[in-house]
């Protein structure tokens, strides 16, 4: 089976994984605080907060920034489900947004008009998702623009899309959000097997993920409450004292991540580009195909992380031609998949009130995309080999 997507590891990051299990820390050691500064360092951004997975990113990222029941948080319903369940942790009503046609992210057009008839019944966001998706990066200067005039915040879920650039500026400078999310999964850009980070220029957010992912504790004299009546200088004498002030969770990266991550990061740069190259390739040779193949935004540079096509046909026939196709190449050894099925679909969202034809390019998307295989150690020939079986499907059924 020549799957969609895997990971990459080199005899460099088994000996740097080696090497922390034979050091004095498996966990809250200096390898996770070394790797949150290259990631900061990587993005041009300020402040980075290592956490064990992308969705424990979103959450805390929504609690510092205040989400609570009576709120709401916008996405799209072309993502993974965490996009969305990060709101739902945190007692907060969701919606979304639909997506552009062309690019598969969170159509502007389609926002604007959101925002505008949600403001005149008094239920704006608190929180905005938009999600990069397949490492496409989304118009986040548009979106900050409507958060300045709206009032909403903007958490960017960019799982997909380290490495990735807009107009020259790197994916996680959160020029255009208050926090972007990353997600290290073993399918994606670069891994530390499972791990996410956060990353930010507000040092009092940075802060306040950080004490909820380590169970509300800091050990950060200047913010404790209990001693206020003795000096900074005195409780500096007492390293061992912290204080719990937030209801945390314990969201942790282990240094053996960590330093997984630290190795990986070095080759992010050749990742994207091989990515890009074997992205290119699948365009080339797919064009004649009845395809509708990834559209790349002017300025735009993706990480790709997926490469997804969508089938062309009347809508009424294409959830058995998907079907299909996706069983047809899986036959053949090729491990197409499914990114997305629509969010708002999914029994525990239909169950909250949403239906089928809400959110039409969505539901379009999810019955007639499939992603190909993609990642660094695709060889050409495994490429050829799974457009050759594409182009029989399509054109031999």
């Amino acid at each position: 089976m020549i799957h969609y997507g895997r990971q990459d590891i080199n005899e460099e990051d088994i000996d740097s994984v080696v090497k922390v299990l034979r050091s004095d820390f498996l966990t809250q050691g200096p390898a996770v605080s070394n790797f949150e500064r290259s990631v900061a360092s990587q993005v041009g951004v300020n402040h980075a907060v290592a956490l064990n997975s992308a969705t424990s990113g979103l959450h805390v990222a929504c609690l510092a920034m205040g989400l609570g029941r009576g709120d709401r948080l916008w996405t799209v319903p072309n993502t993974f489900v965490a996009s969305a369940n990060c709101g739902r942790y945190c007692g907060a009503e969701i919606d979304f947004v639909d997506i552009d046609p062309d690019t598969w992210n969170l159509s502007i057009s389609k926002l604007k008009e959101k925002l505008f008839q949600a403001k005149k019944k008094s239920q704006l966001p608190k929180i905005l998702v938009p999600v990069h998706f397949a490492g496409q990066p989304t118009e986040q200067e548009i979106i900050w623009e409507l958060s300045q005039e709206y009032g909403f915040k903007v958490l960017e879920d960019a799982s997909h899309s380290i490495g990735a650039f807009r107009n020259g500026e790197a994916v996680g400078s959160c020029r255009w959000s208050h926090i972007t999310i990353f997600s290290f999964h073993p399918v994606k850009i670069i891994t530390t097997g499972e791990g996410g980070m956060a990353v930010t220029n507000d040092g009092e957010l940075a802060e306040r993920m950080s004490m909820l992912r380590n169970h509300g504790i800091t050990r950060d004299v200047t913010r404790f409450k209990d001693r206020g009546n003795i000096s900074t200088e005195e409780q500096k004498a007492y390293p061992w004292y912290y204080e719990q002030q937030l209801l945390g969770f314990n969201y942790r990266m282990t240094d053996i991540q960590a330093i997984l991550g630290i190795s990986q990061l070095k080759r992010l740069t050749h990742y994207v580009e091989r990515r890009n190259l074997l992205a290119q390739k699948y365009t080339k040779e797919l064009q004649d195909l009845p395809l509708k193949l990834p559209s790349i935004q002017s300025g735009n540079l993706s990480s790709f992380h997926l490469y997804v096509v969508r089938l062309k046909g009347e809508s009424s026939v294409l959830s058995q031609l998907h079907s299909q196709v996706i069983e047809s190449l899986r036959k053949k050894g090729i491990g197409v998949t499914l990114h997305y099925m629509p969010v708002h679909l999914q029994p525990y969202y239909r169950d909250l009130g949403f239906a089928q034809g809400q959110y039409p390019e969505s539901e379009l998307h999810g019955k007639s995309a499939f992603s190909l295989p993609l990642y660094p150690a695709l060889s050409d020939e495994n490429q050829t080999i799974v457009i050759n079986a594409l182009r029989q499907v399509l054109t031999n059924g």
